[in-house]
């Protein structure tokens, strides 16, 4: 989680964006990883609140802002990363194959300090912020589907 000299920007919108070229099972994986990168960086800041049904019944609240899972090439990838992290108005969450292909934090660990940023192999990315910068770095991509 951010510092607070370091605040999150305001959670405007918000996408996920995976690899387009991962089996289904890792692109489900890498979207859940993501998306509990924002949950914890963000907190209830991202959630509505608790929903009854008709019989009473609570519902655990879930966010009020839209979540896209979108796609694009690895190329893609590394270019929503270099932009963003050049972004204010935007915080990033990149999850790279080291870390998805790591049994344990550990070897993740060790695997990202002897590789350079220009190496990484992004298989997804998620982007928060300002409606207008979520937008430019992903509006014009597809849903994954």
């Amino acid at each position: 989680m951010p510092s607070p000299e370091n605040t999150l920007p305001r959670f405007e919108k918000c996408a996920i964006v995976i690899d387009d070229a991962l089996p289904t099972g890792l692109a489900m994986n890498a979207a859940a990883v993501l998306a509990l990168s924002i949950g914890d960086a963000y907190g209830q800041t991202a959630l509505g609140p608790e929903v009854k049904d008709r019989d009473g019944q609570v519902h655990a609240a879930i966010t009020e802002v839209p979540l896209p899972i979108l796609k694009a090439d690895t190329q893609a990838l590394h270019g929503i990363v270099s932009k963003a992290l050049a972004e204010p108005d935007v915080f990033l969450v990149d999850f790279t194959s080291a870390a998805q292909a790591a049994r344990d934090y550990g070897t993740y660990i060790e695997s990202m300090e002897v590789t350079s940023a220009e190496d990484h192999v992004y298989v997804g990315v998620a982007v928060v912020g300002a409606k207008k910068a979520v937008q430019r770095l992903s509006g014009s991509l597809p849903l994954y589907r």
